[in-house]
């Protein structure tokens, strides 16, 4: 009798309670074999490896070697009694090694993606559906079911199944094309390129490539005409050219900049008047990140066209004021002596250049002194090193007595009634 040709149902009611123990118990072996395989080699690997992942069971590995081992024992015990529950197991390690592929893979190249995420869960339950119907044997019908069903496009008639495999199809190679454009990144593009832009551009350089190849093998294994796609790629050149030619320029202007490495990943930029550092430079824009946390969202094309600040590229030392008025009797050398030691005292302040003191003017209300110096790490703040150094100076003038001035407005009576006393200038 063949056994596989049986039902779930026909299929248990043969296996006898000793073969399932034993099935149970070779099942156990592989499992733990392929644990222990997996610890062993996975002692010293990163924690974002697809093959291992954060735990020895979260990579790609584990799922591969007990399908392995499983089969492999399927097969042989298969010559002398029905098999049941490494038949099962087979199509859960299958499932499992499938999902463990696609969360990893966007987990490497999408690491904190919402959509991502959700395309995971999405994977996970169409897996475990469809080993479900094949455990219990409904598959093959429902297959044919929906290559039954068909939908018409144009003149061309296309069943359900032939889309449904069709996306399996593509979303299998453009998650191969993602993975070797991740490794490619990881593993060369890390070593060999030290520049941050550079090897920002190669990396998304190569995965466009990557993908263009997988997406053009997804569509020839699902029987797509790929000679239909000169006509598509007409219309898109006419499209680009009129409704989407803003998008084209950001993207086009993203890769030039990278390129050019007129402005690159952590410099300090002015932009429109928004100052900040670069955190990340995008196909269609850049971000950038003000030092008070504030992040702009800038079109490619806006750093391309338009006037930009280089703040880094100039000079990677920035330069902070703060200015103070005290009284007119006020010691000169004094003042700038506390101004200076309220700088030098700040650990994130520059010793070369050194602080420096000015007496600026002399402002109808006082002295007025202007304080500067330099930083190297504006991304920190500058507001809160400004007021560390302003509470030094207020305490330096204080102790050493010397007062801030405050304005002083002079008021003048022109007249006054005959009956009232005259009042000398009053001082406010």
């Amino acid at each position: 009798m063949d056994f596989s040709a049986l039902t779930f149902t026909q299929k248990f009611s043969q296996v006898e309670a000793r073969s399932l123990s034993i099935e149970f118990a070779i099942l156990i072996g592989c499992v733990a074999v392929a644990w222990g395989v997996c610890r062993w080699f996975g002692r010293d690997q990163p924690k974002d490896s697809i093959w291992f992942g954060v735990r020895v069971v979260d990579g790609l590995l584990f799922p591969l070697l007990a399908l392995l081992f499983t089969d492999l024992a399927r097969r042989g015990v298969l010559t002398f009694q029905p098999v049941l529950v490494l038949r099962i197991a087979v199509s859960v390690f299958i499932s499992l090694a499938v999902i463990r592929f696609f969360a990893r893979v966007l987990h490497a190249v999408f690491p904190a993606s919402a959509m991502a995420r959700l395309l995971e869960r999405t994977i996970s339950w169409v897996v475990w559906v469809g080993a479900i119907l094949w455990i219990v044997g409904l598959l093959p019908p429902v297959l044919a079911e929906l290559d039954e069903i068909t939908l018409a496009f144009g003149r061309t008639r296309v069943s359900l199944r032939t889309i449904l495999d069709g996306a399996l199809s593509a979303g299998l190679v453009l998650a191969i094309a993602l993975w070797i454009s991740s490794t490619i990144e990881k593993r060369i593009l890390r070593e060999a390129v030290t520049d941050l832009s550079m090897r920002k551009v190669a990396s998304n350089a190569v995965r466009a490539f990557l993908l263009l190849i997988g997406l053009l093998f997804a569509l020839s294994a699902v029987g797509v005409d790929l000679t239909a796609l000169s006509v598509l790629g007409g219309a898109l050149g006419v499209g680009l050219g009129f409704g989407l030619q803003k998008l084209a320029a950001n993207y086009v202007s993203g890769f030039v900049i990278l390129l050019e490495r007129s402005i690159r990943i952590g410099d300090n930029v002015r932009v429109d008047g928004f100052e900040g550092r670069i955190t990340d430079i995008k196909t269609r824009y850049t971000l950038v990140r003000a030092g008070n946390g504030r992040e702009s969202i800038v079109p490619n094309e806006s750093l391309i066209t338009s006037r930009v600040e280089n703040l880094s590229q100039a000079d990677l030392k920035f330069n902070v004021q703060t200015n103070i008025i005290v009284g007119y009797d006020s010691d000169v050398g004094k003042v700038q002596a506390i101004l200076l030691n309220a700088a030098k005292a700040q650990s994130r302040v520059l010793a070369d250049p050194a602080p420096v003191a000015f007496l600026l003017n002399f402002v109808p209300d006082g002295l007025e002194f202007n304080l500067n110096f330099w930083v190297s790490d504006p991304d920190k703040g500058r507001d809160n090193l400004r007021s560390a150094i302003n509470i030094a100076i207020l305490e330096g003038l204080r102790s050493a007595g010397i007062t801030i001035a405050s304005p002083q407005r002079v008021v003048r009576v022109a007249s006054l009634p005959s009956d009232a006393s005259p009042l000398p200038d009053a001082h406010l």
